[in-house]
């Protein structure tokens, strides 16, 4: 099979599954870990291997919820945001829906409207010189309870920043049932936003179903359980309902046992419309590039295959048409060009 991974890493890319906190690098958690001394975070990059290891799910919740803590002011947030970036940038990815919870981020003394402003003076300024456009959806930590889905409601419509475009629900699935938080996402439905939890990752397809139906669901956050319920799979070809899929992701978190059992292939092959994301790049030590490899590996995919898959983020994105059009025919004309030159 043909190496793709040069072909991969020039493609134009849009991503729509990747955690603001989770995407931050070794490098900038090392700094911000420094200047937090109290945090039990490592301050050596090459420690942070280790200490980015998971045991499971509830693991992976414990390590992600203590470098959400070394996020303690706007100049944090701004730095991490702006950071976030310019590593997407080197990746090529042109457009990107990053999820954030600013809850974790006021609840520990950041002002609300300091907040907004950091992410919208990163978001602003990556656009103007990095050329990767952000957009943001506020996500609800499912394990915090109703009281962070009324504040994060409260957040996302009342103080609504201007490149926000979506709300979600992230965090543990068990004892989480998404039936409960349907006030809160009827309430930023009705503001404007898109709805997109997380759903059926650790638990089964009847959490997706509760996603859809409850929550209004309009992708699904990973999403590996549908397989089991063929009706499922159905429902969400027709309806056309993107699956935000995160191969190595769901291998770290134990979600998926190994990768050569992932059921990725089993989606497409039932016509659902799927995206491939990073979910939280660096704690699983991977990068968007890599993941695109991993799922041409899975799919048995050549450039042109590739190529579609990317268009699959662009389609399902919730870009203007004019923005779809042209990342889309972005990554036709490299395709092109690279064919040609390779023929």
């Amino acid at each position: 099979m043909t190496d793709l991974h040069p072909f991969i890493a020039g493609l134009p890319k849009a991503e729509l599954h990747v955690h603001h906190v989770g995407s931050a690098s070794p490098r900038i958690v090392a700094e911000l870990a420094a200047h937090h001394p109290d945090s039990k975070v490592p301050t050596d990059p090459e420690a942070l291997a280790d200490y980015f290891t998971f045991t499971d799910f509830a693991h992976f919740i414990d390590v992600y919820l203590s470098v959400v803590d070394l996020i303690r002011t706007p100049e944090d947030v701004r730095l991490l945001t702006f950071e976030i970036a310019r590593d997407m940038a080197r990746q090529n990815i042109r457009y990107a829906e990053l999820t954030l919870t600013p809850f974790s981020s006021t609840r520990r003394g950041i002002n609300e409207v300091a907040f907004m402003e950091a992410i919208e003076d990163a978001r602003k300024a990556a656009e103007a010189e990095l050329g990767t456009v952000l957009r943001w959806c506020f996500d609800i930590p499912g394990e915090a309870g109703l009281e962070a889905a009324a504040e994060t409601a409260r957040l996302a419509v009342d103080l609504r920043p201007e490149g926000l475009v979506s709300f979600g629900l992230g965090g543990p699935e068990i004892g989480v049932p998404r039936p409960q938080f349907k006030p809160y996402f009827d309430r930023a439905i009705a503001s404007g936003l898109h709805s997109v939890p997380h759903a059926g990752e650790t638990t089964g397809p009847e959490t997706v179903w509760d996603a859809l139906t409850e929550l209004r669901a309009e992708r699904i956050g990973h999403g590996t359980s549908s397989v089991r319920d063929p009706r499922l799979l159905a429902h969400l070809a027709e309806h056309r309902i993107a699956l935000e899929v995160c191969p190595t992701s769901n291998i770290a978190t134990r979600a998926v046992a190994t990768m050569d059992e992932h059921p990725l292939r089993q989606m497409v092959e039932a016509g659902v419309l799927v995206t491939i994301n990073s979910d939280d790049p660096p704690m699983f030590g991977t990068d968007l590039n890599s993941e695109y490899g991993t799922a041409a590996h899975l799919l048995d995919l050549d450039e042109r295959g590739v190529a579609d898959l990317a268009k699959n983020a662009v389609q399902a994105s919730f870009l203007d048409k004019a923005g779809k059009a042209r990342i889309a025919d972005e990554i036709d004309t490299y395709t092109a060009g690279w064919l040609a030159r390779r023929s």
